[in-house]
C-alpha cells in the first residue's frame, strides 16, 4: 500500500504529561479532527515519560506513537517526527494546549498557507488560560533594542509606540491578520516544502527559544510569518511536561526561558555588538530572575 500523503501533520511532544494530554487529545477530535476537510495525521513523541503517558496514548488508535526513549529536549523530539515527513503542512502543538468547541478549525490556516505561498509559518491566536493573549505567540525579533526596552519596562510603559515596543510588537492590531517577526511552538504550523531551504529546529536549544530561532531562519529564507487572530487555541503556560506543577517547578522552567535569551544573542548578535550588550543582558536576566524567585 502507498503512503497516504497528509494535507497536515500534527506533532505533539511528550514528557510526563498525561494530565494535559487528556484535556488536549479529546477536544483536539471533537473540535477539529472530526470536523475538518483535510486529510490529517498525529503524531506524539513521546521523550521516554515515566507518568502514564504511553498507555493513555496508545488508547486513542488514531494517534502515532513515537517513543523516543530518552528527554534530549524538545528540538530533538520535534526533529524525530520532522525528519521523512511528508506533510504538505506541519504543526508544532504543545502537549498543554486546549482546543475551543469554536474557533479551533485550522484548516483557516491552510486555506491561509495554500493562498500565500510565501508565508511559512503561521499562528493561531493563543490563549492563556483566563483568556489574555499569550504574547509569546506575537514577537518581534529580539533584537538588544527590543530586549533593552522590554527589560527596563518601556514597552510596558509605551504599548503602542513603535520604537518601544518592538519586543511584542504591541502596537499591531491583535484583531487582524498581519505579519510579525516569530510565534510560539506552542501552536504553529509551517510549510514543508521550506524545511529543505531552512532546515530542522536547532538542537542546540533543548527548551524554548528554538522557536523564536526557527523564525529567523525562515525569515531570513525569504518567508512571512503569519499571525492569524480568527483561529484561537488555548495553553496552559508552562505546564508541558509538569504532571503536578508547584512554585519551585514553575520558577525553573521561566527561569530556563530567559537563560535562553541569552543563548540566542550569542547565536545572532554577540559577534555584531561591542560585549557590554552581552554583559547587560546577563545582568538583566538575573535581575529578572531574581524578581520572579521574590515573588515565589
Amino acid at each position: 500500500m502507498e503512503n497516504v500523503k497528509f494535507d497536515l501533520s500534527i506533532i505533539i511532544v511528550n514528557y510526563n504529561g498525561q494530565i494535559w494530554l487528556s484535556k488536549l487529545l479529546p477536544g483536539l477530535r471533537t473540535y477539529y479532527l472530526q470536523k475538518t476537510k483535510c486529510n490529517v495525521e498525529v503524531i506524539i513523541v513521546d521523550n521516554g515519560s515515566t507518568d502514564d503517558s504511553v498507555h493513555l496514548i496508545n488508547s486513542f488508535d488514531w494517534i502515532k506513537l513515537i517513543e523516543s526513549g530518552q528527554n534530549n529536549g524538545y528540538a530533538y523530539a520535534n526533529n524525530i517526527a520532522l525528519k521523512n515527513n511528508e506533510a504538505k503542512y506541519i504543526m508544532l502543538l504543545n502537549s498543554d494546549t486546549e482546543f475551543f468547541a469554536t474557533d479551533s478549525n485550522l484548516d483557516q490556516l491552510i486555506d491561509y498557507l495554500d493562498q500565500n505561498t510565501m508565508t511559512g509559518i503561521i499562528t493561531p491566536r493563543i490563549e492563556l488560560s483566563d483568556g489574555r493573549l499569550d504574547k509569546a505567540c506575537h514577537r518581534g525579533e529580539p533584537t538588544p533594542w527590543a530586549a533593552f526596552t522590554y527589560f527596563i519596562g518601556l514597552e510596558k510603559s509605551f504599548p503602542k509606540i513603535r520604537i518601544f515596543a518592538q519586543y511584542h510588537l504591541c502596537y499591531k492590531n491583535i484583531n487582524e491578520i498581519h505579519e510579525i517577526d516569530a510565534c510560539s511552538g506552542a501552536a504553529m504550523i509551517v510549510r514543508n516544502s521550506a524545511l529543505t531551504k531552512v532546515g530542522f529546529l536547532d538542537e542546540r536549544f533543548f527548551m524554548y527559544a528554538e522557536d523564536i530561532d526557527w523564525c529567523h531562519r525562515f525569515r531570513s529564507s525569504g518567508f512571512k510569518i503569519i499571525f492569524y487572530p480568527k483561529v484561537k487555541v488555548i495553553h496552559h503556560k508552562y505546564k508541558s511536561g509538569i504532571q503536578n506543577i508547584d512554585t519551585e517547578a514553575k520558577f525553573k522552567i521561566q527561569a530556563y526561558f530567559y537563560k535562553t535569551m541569552l543563548q540566542y544573542y550569542d547565536k545572532y548578535y554577540r559577534e555584531k555588538y561591542p560585549e557590554f550588550f552581552r554583559l547587560f543582558l546577563k545582568f538583566m536576566i538575573g535581575f529578572k530572575l531574581k524578581r520572579i524567585s521574590s515573588l515565589h
